[in-house]
């Protein structure tokens, strides 16, 4: 009988992640080290990776991620992993260099074929990446875990922060949401692998969009973050705080997969739907006319979701089209205005 990893874990992917209220509760009680002022961006504001500045000209991107499994297939929960870890980087601005492997198998349990194809899935993006892979660590655990610890590269002024969006400036997303309904779905067998694969394309696919991108294109860009297991609302509420202002969300036109809408309307999801509405309850003007499944839509706990990007509106619709020729589903999602009563507002 072959084995489905997702039946092995109780929670996969980002929506495993500690919930954001209760994470920020533990990080204010930690007695962390003094940073020195090289320490560019470190995790105050939850950026997405820390920055330290080695020149003038050359600042180094660090990251940490790793999860269980959110697929059956083991190459793509590899794929899926090394995906989600680069973009930590790519959310900053920056070219990751060099990964480490971070290794969680049941050593006794279960053939070594299966952690095989999780590594040859994760080299296969990393090679397509030009991302050295140089080692890692490995446990014996009872569950399967894997992730990377990704270093690279940013020019100390093209840094994309959370605390750099611009009033004024345009919202554009540059994938499509539901991954954690569809793989609620999964587990619980409603659909199969192929059912959504659409998703899986999603997730594997490295949110590198810099090369798509003119000189002026990228540095029209003031703001970015990638969207993951505190959903959209709770990554979009980490700009609005960063840069203390407001986000006008245009719920209506935030991109979906085919079945998303029918997934969150079965009732597929995760506890991490209700983690990340306590999270962002207070900051959100939810509006009257919210659709429920749209509202459940944005508090979907995303995995290797897309990069959430806050851009100067004379750039807007040249960096667009330039992202939607390997980003099909990107789109404009709304727009930066003076701080409100609300951090979030939904148009």
């Amino acid at each position: 009988m072959e084995l489905r990893l997702t039946q092995t874990v109780q929670k996969g992917g980002c929506a495993a992640k500690v919930a954001a209220h209760e994470l920020r509760q533990i990080l204010a009680r930690v007695n962390f080290p003094a940073t020195d002022s090289q320490v560019l961006v470190d995790g105050k504001y939850f950026d997405d990776a820390a920055i330290y500045k080695i020149s003038n000209d050359l600042a180094l991107v660090q990251t940490l991620d790793f999860f269980t499994p959110i697929v059956d297939s083991p190459s793509w929960f590899g794929k899926i992993a090394t995906a989600n870890a680069l973009s930590d980087v790519y959310a900053m601005g920056g070219t990751p260099k060099t990964a480490l492997g971070i290794l969680a198998f049941p050593v006794g349990l279960w053939p070594q074929e299966i952690i095989i194809e999780v590594m040859n899935g994760a080299c296969e993006l990393l090679a397509e990446k030009r991302v050295q892979f140089l080692g890692g660590h490995s446990i014996d655990d009872d569950t399967l875990k894997f992730g990377l610890s990704v270093t690279g590269f940013v020019e100390p002024e093209k840094i994309w922060s959370n605390r750099k969006a611009l009033v004024g400036d345009v919202l554009i997303l540059t994938k499509a949401l539901g991954t954690g309904t569809l793989t609620a779905g999964l587990k619980k067998s409603a659909w199969a692998e192929k059912d959504i694969s659409e998703a899986l394309q999603s997730m594997a696919k490295a949110n590198d969009i810099l090369p798509l991108l003119s000189a002026d294109q990228s540095l029209a860009i003031h703001a970015a973050t990638d969207i993951t297991g505190f959903g959209f609302l709770g990554h979009a509420l980490h700009i609005a705080l960063g840069s203390d202002c407001c986000l006008n969300i245009h719920a209506d036109q935030l991109p979906s997969f085919s079945l998303a809408r029918e997934s969150l309307q079965k009732g597929f999801l995760t506890k991490a739907h209700r983690t990340n509405k306590e999270y962002v309850a207070e900051s959100v003007d939810f509006g009257s006319n919210l659709i429920q499944w749209r509202e459940l839509l944005m508090l979907d706990p995303q995995t290797s979701g897309g990069l959430l990007l806050s851009v100067d509106p004379l750039q807007a619709q040249a960096l667009l089209a330039a992202l939607k020729s390997e980003f099909p589903e990107a789109c404009v999602v709304g727009e930066v205005r003076k701080k409100e009563t609300f951090p979030l507002v939904l148009k």
